[in-house]
Protein backbone atom coordinates (compact mmCIF):
# COMPACT_ATOMS: atom_id res chain seq x y z
CA UNK A 1 0.00 0.00 0.00
CA UNK A 2 1.61 3.33 -0.73
CA UNK A 3 1.39 6.25 1.29
CA UNK A 4 -1.63 7.69 -0.73
CA UNK A 5 -3.54 4.47 -0.50
CA UNK A 6 -3.00 4.54 3.37
CA UNK A 7 -4.45 8.31 3.88
CA UNK A 8 -7.42 7.06 1.78
CA UNK A 9 -7.92 4.04 4.25
CA UNK A 10 -7.57 5.86 7.64
CA UNK A 11 -9.84 8.85 5.65
CA UNK A 12 -12.64 6.86 5.06
CA UNK A 13 -11.94 5.01 8.67
CA UNK A 14 -12.20 8.38 10.58
CA UNK A 15 -15.22 9.35 8.53
CA UNK A 16 -16.58 6.12 9.31
CA UNK A 17 -16.35 6.89 13.25
CA UNK A 18 -18.20 10.65 12.41
CA UNK A 19 -21.02 8.76 10.17
CA UNK A 20 -21.42 6.19 13.01
CA UNK A 21 -22.38 9.11 15.45
CA UNK A 22 -24.20 11.26 13.31
CA UNK A 23 -26.61 8.16 12.40
CA UNK A 24 -26.84 7.91 16.09
CA UNK A 25 -28.01 11.13 16.61
CA UNK A 26 -29.82 11.32 13.77
CA UNK A 27 -31.71 8.61 15.33
CA UNK A 28 -31.89 10.52 18.94
CA UNK A 29 -33.20 14.08 17.13
CA UNK A 30 -34.09 13.61 13.73
CA UNK A 31 -32.69 16.11 11.17
CA UNK A 32 -33.04 19.09 13.77
CA UNK A 33 -30.44 20.63 12.45
CA UNK A 34 -32.38 21.45 9.25
CA UNK A 35 -33.50 24.62 11.47
CA UNK A 36 -30.26 26.09 11.65
CA UNK A 37 -29.16 29.45 9.77
CA UNK A 38 -26.19 29.23 8.20
CA UNK A 39 -24.96 32.05 11.12
CA UNK A 40 -26.43 29.36 13.64
CA UNK A 41 -24.37 26.72 11.69
CA UNK A 42 -21.35 28.96 11.65
CA UNK A 43 -21.56 30.10 15.34
CA UNK A 44 -22.11 25.79 16.03
CA UNK A 45 -18.65 25.37 14.12
CA UNK A 46 -16.86 28.58 16.14
CA UNK A 47 -17.60 26.61 19.67
CA UNK A 48 -16.21 23.47 18.80
CA UNK A 49 -13.24 24.92 17.31
CA UNK A 50 -12.69 27.61 19.83
CA UNK A 51 -13.14 24.76 22.35
CA UNK A 52 -10.28 22.86 20.81
CA UNK A 53 -7.81 25.47 20.89
CA UNK A 54 -8.84 26.54 24.51
CA UNK A 55 -8.11 22.37 25.24
CA UNK A 56 -4.91 22.49 23.61
CA UNK A 57 -4.07 25.54 25.21
CA UNK A 58 -4.57 25.01 28.83
CA UNK A 59 -4.99 20.91 28.57
CA UNK A 60 -7.99 21.88 30.98
CA UNK A 61 -11.36 20.13 30.50
CA UNK A 62 -14.08 20.87 33.42
CA UNK A 63 -16.91 18.58 31.45
CA UNK A 64 -14.64 15.83 30.85
CA UNK A 65 -14.58 15.44 27.37
CA UNK A 66 -11.34 15.25 25.22
CA UNK A 67 -10.45 17.23 21.40
CA UNK A 68 -11.32 14.30 19.69
CA UNK A 69 -15.08 14.48 19.52
CA UNK A 70 -15.12 17.95 18.81
CA UNK A 71 -13.10 17.23 15.48
CA UNK A 72 -15.87 14.21 15.11
CA UNK A 73 -18.18 17.41 15.73
CA UNK A 74 -16.63 20.01 13.19
CA UNK A 75 -16.74 16.94 10.20
CA UNK A 76 -20.53 16.22 11.10
CA UNK A 77 -21.49 19.71 11.00
CA UNK A 78 -19.12 20.25 8.33
CA UNK A 79 -20.91 18.20 5.89
CA UNK A 80 -24.54 19.64 7.41
CA UNK A 81 -23.42 22.98 6.36
CA UNK A 82 -22.89 21.70 2.68
CA UNK A 83 -26.13 19.79 3.50
CA UNK A 84 -27.55 23.40 4.35
CA UNK A 85 -25.97 25.37 1.45
CA UNK A 86 -27.28 22.61 -0.96
CA UNK A 87 -31.14 22.76 0.57
CA UNK A 88 -31.46 26.06 2.19
CA UNK A 89 -32.72 26.23 6.04
CA UNK A 90 -36.55 24.48 6.73
CA UNK A 91 -38.74 25.89 9.42
CA UNK A 92 -39.31 22.23 10.61
CA UNK A 93 -37.30 19.01 10.21
CA UNK A 94 -38.33 18.38 6.30
CA UNK A 95 -36.27 15.54 5.70
CA UNK A 96 -36.66 11.78 6.88
CA UNK A 97 -32.85 9.91 8.49
CA UNK A 98 -32.59 8.07 5.24
CA UNK A 99 -32.27 11.15 3.15
CA UNK A 100 -29.93 12.64 5.44
CA UNK A 101 -28.03 10.10 5.74
CA UNK A 102 -27.87 9.80 2.23
CA UNK A 103 -26.91 13.88 1.56
CA UNK A 104 -24.20 12.94 4.08
CA UNK A 105 -22.64 10.35 2.28
CA UNK A 106 -22.56 12.37 -0.51
CA UNK A 107 -20.88 15.08 0.92
CA UNK A 108 -18.26 13.09 2.50
CA UNK A 109 -17.26 11.34 -0.79
CA UNK A 110 -17.21 14.76 -2.06
CA UNK A 111 -14.72 15.26 1.21
CA UNK A 112 -12.33 12.46 0.34
CA UNK A 113 -12.49 13.16 -3.72
CA UNK A 114 -11.09 16.60 -2.49
CA UNK A 115 -8.77 15.13 0.27
CA UNK A 116 -7.26 12.82 -2.47
CA UNK A 117 -6.69 15.85 -5.51
CA UNK A 118 -5.34 18.57 -2.90
CA UNK A 119 -3.08 15.42 -0.91
CA UNK A 120 -1.58 14.50 -3.96
CA UNK A 121 -0.26 18.09 -4.55
CA UNK A 122 0.59 18.79 -1.41
CA UNK A 123 2.32 15.02 -1.00
CA UNK A 124 1.04 14.51 2.41
CA UNK A 125 2.31 17.65 3.77
CA UNK A 126 -0.73 17.66 6.43
CA UNK A 127 1.12 14.72 8.17
CA UNK A 128 4.14 16.77 9.22
CA UNK A 129 1.70 19.39 10.60
CA UNK A 130 0.98 19.60 14.04
CA UNK A 131 -2.34 19.48 15.48
CA UNK A 132 -3.20 22.54 16.98
CA UNK A 133 -2.14 23.87 13.58
CA UNK A 134 -5.06 22.21 12.39
CA UNK A 135 -6.90 23.78 14.54
CA UNK A 136 -6.10 27.09 13.52
CA UNK A 137 -6.57 26.50 10.32
CA UNK A 138 -10.20 25.25 11.39
CA UNK A 139 -10.87 29.04 12.68
CA UNK A 140 -9.37 30.91 10.38
CA UNK A 141 -11.90 28.93 7.44
CA UNK A 142 -14.54 29.67 10.22
CA UNK A 143 -14.11 33.56 10.30
CA UNK A 144 -13.45 33.78 6.53
CA UNK A 145 -17.35 32.36 6.16
CA UNK A 146 -18.32 35.02 8.98
CA UNK A 147 -16.77 37.87 6.85
CA UNK A 148 -18.75 35.94 3.40
CA UNK A 149 -22.04 35.84 5.52
CA UNK A 150 -22.09 39.23 6.65
CA UNK A 151 -21.15 40.14 2.71
CA UNK A 152 -24.49 39.63 1.58
CA UNK A 153 -23.46 41.18 -2.00
CA UNK A 154 -21.56 38.22 -2.34
CA UNK A 155 -17.48 37.89 -2.58
CA UNK A 156 -14.80 39.23 -4.98
CA UNK A 157 -12.19 36.19 -5.50
CA UNK A 158 -13.17 33.94 -2.50
CA UNK A 159 -13.56 29.92 -3.12
CA UNK A 160 -17.36 30.43 -1.49
CA UNK A 161 -18.59 28.84 2.05
CA UNK A 162 -18.86 25.40 0.55
CA UNK A 163 -14.92 24.98 0.18
CA UNK A 164 -14.57 26.10 3.31
CA UNK A 165 -16.66 23.47 5.11
CA UNK A 166 -15.34 21.32 2.87
CA UNK A 167 -11.26 22.38 4.20
CA UNK A 168 -13.03 22.31 7.75
CA UNK A 169 -14.09 18.81 7.30
CA UNK A 170 -10.69 17.78 5.55
CA UNK A 171 -8.47 19.17 8.72
CA UNK A 172 -10.78 17.44 11.31
CA UNK A 173 -10.55 14.29 9.44
CA UNK A 174 -6.73 14.94 9.41
CA UNK A 175 -6.15 15.44 13.43
CA UNK A 176 -8.63 12.59 13.92
CA UNK A 177 -5.88 10.80 11.78
CA UNK A 178 -2.98 12.01 13.82
CA UNK A 179 -5.04 11.88 17.41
Amino acid sequence: MDKFEKTNAQFEEAVAECRSLFEKKLHDYGASWRILRPSSLTDQLFIKAKRIRQLETTGLSLVGEGIRPEFIGLVNYGIVGLIQLEKGCADTVDITPQEAMKLYDEHAREALELMKRKNHDYDEAWRDMRVSSYTDLILTKIQRIKEMEDLKEGTLVSEGIDANYMDIINYSVFALIKL
